[in-house]
């Protein structure tokens, strides 16, 4: 597959809705040990200016599968992924766990799911996802770009 990425900047929160539902399941183990960059969608750009717009969002296996957003240097959708350091390592937050639902994997943070589909069937290349809040929908998504394997697990 070619880059989604334009198409789905330009995407409504309709249209964003309807790629979600429309994605594939995606076997968990398929994520083992990996790492995305991900793009913010849905959201109205000053939100995006004021927190980011990308950001790395990885797997890791270790008694269940689990992960953990990394900030980025804000690059551009294209540029290079730097991870923002603290005290030398990446800043890492919104720790989750993952969790097989009905329809998608489901990323767990607590009062916030992500449920999280791929593009294409039995292909983790891209993955798309949204935020759902107390188990409501939110308008912010996003898009996942394989990067390759996990680079850092925080301590």
């Amino acid at each position: 597959m070619n880059s989604p990425v334009a198409s789905f900047l330009d995407m409504t929160g309709r249209q964003l809705r309807a790629a979600l539902e429309g994605g594939h399941r995606i076997d968990p183990s398929s994520l083992d040990d990996s790492r995305y960059r991900g793009i913010s969608l849905g959201l109205p750009a000053f939100v995006d200016s004021l927190f980011w717009k990308t950001f790395e969002k990885t797997f890791h296996r270790n008694d269940g599968l689990r992960g953990w957003n990394v900030r980025l240097e804000q690059t551009g959708l294209e540029g290079p992924v730097t991870p923002m350091l603290s005290g030398g390592v990446p800043k890492t937050f919104g720790h989750y766990a993952v969790h097989e639902g009905e329809r998608w994997l489901e990323l767990r943070y607590g009062a916030m799911v992500d449920p999280l589909v791929s593009l294409e069937e039995g292909d983790v290349t891209w993955l798309l996802g949204r935020s759902d809040l107390l188990g409501i929908p939110t308008p912010s998504y996003f898009l996942l770009e394989r990067l390759g394997p996990l680079e850092h697990i925080p301590g």
